[in-house]
This record gives structure tokens, C-alpha cells and sequence, in this order.
């Protein structure tokens, strides 16, 4: 259902029994639920699915080891079975992760625990071996029935220096466990979508488009990309907006009847850098250390390249936020402690990217100290309107069950009856997932005439869903593109499929061009050419959406227009080379 039958439906009949306000994976899982128990939904996203936290996440799928240190353990026990559960519903995107602690210490944080039950809040101090043990531990007996990946290990400081000989050498000795990484969140949350929709002509949901208050207790949708407004009568509002759960709830209520406010985020920074010797220094481990002021770093190999990470700032106003020069220094100065033989040069980091943890309000005065939680509230109600309920908290790998959560309160709250639990159901592209890789491969390309070659890359990023993208290239012309993984068939598949209205949604959401540090100005320029084909597009406006693409790349992810177009030379050079080589 595309944008035009969504408000023409609207203009007809617009009761509604729930509107999800928000598009991130939060908003996206509850959306799925409330569709599959037959619930008419419709999902509103200001922006593109998927673009504010949901896209800055440290691409960490993991049950919290630090959490432990606040008392959380219903957090770490939830996180573990979510982990586990991810795993097995989207094996095409989430992996497991073999996690490396360096230790410097001995007895140092013992007491941090203590601290907190206390209610005391002073910074902690660096977590010793005996700590990292008892946690470790804990983690190790919360996961002992599905027993997925293998238990912790401990080295000497001999042993993990002779396996990693850039670490400092000042550590003492090393712990590895398994975690697992997301290799493509804002594809999973795509999926989610799908999945939903997928359920019938009851589930709708429209990005760039933003829910307002028309009069006391009324409401109206205005389209962001056509201006089309349609009126809409819900029994029930869901904000799953994150960290502007509280600007969102101010546009919902008359001024006189404001709700406090629930949020208080903290902004995460990261950086994406291509420097083959600290690639080759992790050996495909993720590295989660403290740097020297007890913050919490981890690194580990993303696409091709390193994640490094992260900090921990609060933050007022989620749609300001940028990794910021300091950040920037601050995430470079602790690689460099960890790893002090290793020098990062600035053209290395080949992207940037900051979001906010949609945190509950709370006056710690240390950040690392507030709640990772998440749970429900209802605001508003009778003269104000539809009952709200706020989606508060939450971290990115219990999206399913904080939606599952939400689902159910508003089924409670519609007098329905859940009847599809989503716990052991994959998700898109990991659904009948081969357990003969090549021989799935194989048999695909047969079918279609593509290569294997071809439809091994598709299937890493879309998993058993590449069947689709495969016979729609198979159906047409294709061509190729400046970045010789791509084409045009498989671009028009996914902006005819999957909700694109601007550049940006291709080129940072739907595929990992911009993040991989991949993305050339003639790869820019190719794509947009064909989005503004398919969007049949005047020549003033892809101008404008060039540079609208250009203004976010630079401003939000450090990556200016002469970087791109330096890439385009050394795209050049690789064929050039790749062809004298064949």
C-alpha cells in the first residue's frame, strides 16, 4: 500500500484501533506484533525507517556484561535470551562475536556493585580480573540451557600478549567470551517492516510523514514528501519515538496538559576506520576495554573495516547530535592506549556516526549509571485525546521482546487476545535458512541465470529474502554501476519495495555503501540518477537532493564531497589493477 492509497484509506474511514508513532527497530517490532494478531496498525515515522538511534548503534548484540555491575540481571537474563533468540531468527544478519576483555588490574572494581546497591553514585573504578571473572561467570550460568556458544577463557598476561602483541603492555592477563554483532540493523529493521505488512491490508505504515494535534483530542497525518493531509481517529497512540518520546508527546497534548517529562538520553559517537594493521590486531575478535577513565571502548572488525567506540554524553536535543571533534579525539586517544603501537591517520576514518540512547530521565550524575531497562507507561487519556502509551528505555537487542511488551499492553488495553507469539519466528531473510549454504547458492542461481558469484553477495545481505531480489534482476536489463557489487536492477528493487523517497535512505539505510567507507561521487551521482528516474524527478530537484545527500554525509558523518571523489580514483586504480591481474 503506497502513500496515496494510505490517505486516500484515511479520507474514507479514519478510525484506527492503534497508531505507532516512530519507525525505529522499537516501534518497528511493535508494529509487527500488533499486525500479526490481526490489529489494525498503522506505523508513522517522521523521518526514514530506521535513521536516528536505530541507525547509530555500536552494531553489538550482547547481553549486557556491564549491566551486571548496576544490579540489572533481569536485563543481562532478557538480553541473553534475545541474543540467543536473534541468532536463530536472523542468522543472515547476526553472528556470533568472539569478545576479548584485556585486564590491568587485579582486585580494582569490586566494589562498584556495592556502590550501586547503596545508592551511591561515584564514577567506578577499573574492573580487575576478579570482577570480570564474577561476571563472566554469571553470564556463563544465565546461558547454561541454550549453551550456544562456547564458555568464558582466561589467559596470562604471556598468553594474551603472544595472541595479541599490540595490546599494551601493561596488561595483566585477558578474558574471551562470545557476544554476537549485527551486520546490517537498519536491513533487520526493513524486514520487520515487511514482515508486518505482510500480514494484510490491516497493518500500513508511511515514513516522512508526522501525526498532530488538529484540535483538543483530534488528530491529523500530513505527508512530508506530497503535503496531502488526512484526518485519523485512534483508539490508541504508541510513541516508540526514543529519545523524542517527550517532544513527540508535546505535539500530541494541548499545552495545558503537557506530560512530565520521561526521557533523558545520552549520545553514543562512533567511528568506522580502514587500517589494515588494526585489523589484523584484533585476529576477529571484538576488543571491549576501559580506557583510562573507566569508560567503556570496544572495537571490532565491521565490513571490511573497524567499529571503534563509544562515548556516553547527554544530551538535550536528539536532533542535533554529531560526533563532535572532542569525541572524535576521545575514541582515537583510547584506541591508542589499548592499542598503543597502532597509529590511526585522519583519512582513515572513512565514516562517523552518532545517536542517542533512548534512556529514562534520571539525575545520576554518571551516565554509565543509568538504568539500560525498559518498560511502559500510559499518559494522557479522556478529554485529551487517545491514551498514549510510551515505549521508555530499551537497548537494541531486546527489541522484540520490549515490543512484545508494548503489543500486549495494548491488546490488554483493546480487549483482544494475542494469538502469535514472535519468539522463536524468523525474521525476513533468515526464514528456511539453508543449513547447505553453497548448495542454496547453487541451486538459485540455476534457477534465475544469475552467477554464483551474484547471488553469494546478495545473500549476505538479504539473506533467503535474495531470492527475490535475484528473479527481479533476472526479470530486466541490468546494468552495471560505478561500485561493482551493485546494479541498477537490484537498486530499482529495493526503492520500488522498500519506502525510499530520498537518497540518503538508499545509500545509508538500505545498503551499507556509506558506512563501509565504499561510496564514490560517481556512485552517488549513478544511484541518484536512478532514483530520480523512478521518482520521475525535474532537473532543480535532484540538483536539490544532491545536495541535501552531500549536506548529511558532511555534517552527520564526516565525509565530504572531495573524499568521494577521491574514491573515485581509487576505484579506477583497483580495476585497472584487477584487470591487468585477470
Amino acid at each position: 500500500m503506497n502513500r496515496e492509497e494510505i490517505f486516500s484509506g484515511l479520507a474514507k474511514s479514519p478510525k484506527v484501533d492503534v497508531c505507532v508513532l516512530g519507525g525505529g527497530i522499537n516501534g518497528l517490532s511493535v508494529f509487527r506484533e500488533l499486525a500479526l494478531q490481526g490489529v489494525n496498525v498503522l506505523l508513522i515515522e517522521k523521518h526514514d525507517y530506521c535513521s536516528g538511534a536505530s541507525a547509530a548503534l555500536s552494531r553489538m548484540v550482547h547481553g549486557g556484561l556491564r549491566y551486571l555491575e548496576n544490579g540489572e540481571f533481569s536485563l543481562v537474563r532478557e538480553s541473553l535470551v534475545e541474543r540467543d533468540r536473534l541468532l536463530k531468527n536472523a542468522p543472515h544478519y547476526v553472528a556470533p562475536l568472539p569478545t576479548t576483555v584485556p585486564i590491568f588490574d587485579i582486585f580494582s572494581g569490586l566494589a562498584n556493585g556495592a556502590v550501586r546497591f547503596l545508592g551511591l553514585t561515584r564514577r567506578p573504578s577499573r574492573r580487575g580480573a576478579i570482577a570480570v571473572k564474577v561476571g563472566l561467570g554469571i553470564y556463563d550460568f544465565l546461558t547454561r540451557r541454550r549453551a550456544l556458544m562456547p564458555r568464558h577463557a582466561f589467559r596470562g598476561r604471556r598468553a594474551t600478549l603472544a595472541h595479541w602483541p599490540a595490546l599494551n603492555p601493561q596488561v595483566k592477563s585477558s578474558a574471551t567470551y562470545y557476544d554476537a554483532w549485527v551486520s546490517q540493523p537498519e536491513r533487520l529493521g526493513i524486514e520487520l517492516l515487511k514482515d508486518g505488512l505482510a500480514a494484510g491490508s490491516h497493518a500500513r505504515a508511511i515514513n516522512y510523514a508526522e501525526l498532530r494535534l488538529s484540535a483538543p483530542g483530534q488528530y491529523e497525518l500530513e505527508d512530508g514528501i506530497t503535503g496531502a493531509v488526512a484526518p485519523i481517529e485512534p483508539s490508541l497512540i504508541i510513541n516508540a519515538t526514543g529519545g523524542w518520546i517527550d517532544i513527540a508527546n508535546g505535539a500530541l497534548f494541548p499545552a495545558t496538559s503537557k506530560p512530565a517529562p520521561l526521557m533523558g538520553g545520552t549520545k553514543g559517537s562512533h567511528l568506522i576506520i580502514d587500517n589494515p594493521k588494526l585489523m589484523d590486531a584484533l585476529d576477529g575478535h571484538m576488543i571491549y576495554y576501559e580506557n583510562e577513565d573507566g569508560r567503556i571502548c570496544i572495537l571490532f572488525p565491521y565490513l571490511g573495516k573497524v567499529l571503534v567506540g563509544s562515548t556516553d554524553i547527554r544530551v538535550d536535543d536528539p536532533s542535533t547530535v554529531r560526533c563532535e571533534r572532542d569525541e572524535r579525539d576521545y575514541i582515537l586517544q583510547s584506541l591508542a592506549f589499548v592499542l598503543p603501537s597502532i597509529r590511526i591517520h585522519p583519512e582513515e576514518v572513512v565514516f562517523q556516526f552518532s545517536g542517542v540512547r533512548p534512556l529514562p530521565a534520571s539525575q545520576d550524575s554518571f551516565t554509565g549509571r543509568i538504568p539500560r531497562d525498559h518498560f511502559c507507561t500510559f499518559v494522557g487519556g479522556a478529554e485529551d485525546g487517545a491514551p498514549v502509551l510510551c515505549m521508555i528505555g530499551g537497548k537494541w537487542t531486546t527489541f522484540r521482546s520490549f515490543g512484545e511488551l508494548a503489543a500486549d499492553l495494548a491488546l490488554e488495553r483493546l480487549g483482544r487476545q494475542r494469538r502469535v507469539s514472535t519468539g522463536e519466528r524468523a525474521i525476513g531473510g533468515g526464514r528456511h535458512f539453508p543449513s547447505d549454504r553453497d548448495a542454496w547458492i547453487h541451486d538459485v542461481a540455476l534457477a534465475t541465470g544469475l552467477s554464483e558469484a551474484r547471488i553469494d553477495v546478495l545473500f549476505k545481505r538479504y539473506g533467503t529474502d535474495s531470492t527475490l531480489v535475484a528473479d527481479f534482476i533476472a526479470g530486466g536489463a541490468d546494468h552495471a554501476l560505478p561500485h561493482p557489487d551493485y546494479s541498477t536492477r537490484e537498486m530499482q528493487f529495493l526503492i520500488r519495495n522498500e519506502g525510499v523517497e530520498h537518497l540518503d535512505d538508499l545509500l545509508l539505510r538500505r545498503t551499507t555503501l556509506a558506512i563501509s567507507g565504499e561510496l564514490s561521487l560517481d556512485m552517488t551521482d549513478a544511484v541518484l540518477a536512478l532514483l530520480a528516474t523512478e521518482k520521475h524527478w525535474p532537473p532543480v530537484l535532484v540538483a536539490a537532493e544532491r545536495k541535501r545527500f552531500l549536506t548529511i554525509l558532511t555534517e552527520r558523518h564526516g565525509v565530504g564531497e572531495e573524499t568521494l571523489s577521491a574514491r573515485n580514483e581509487q576505484r579506477s586504480a583497483l580495476c585497472e589493477t584487477t584487470a591487468r591481474s585477470g
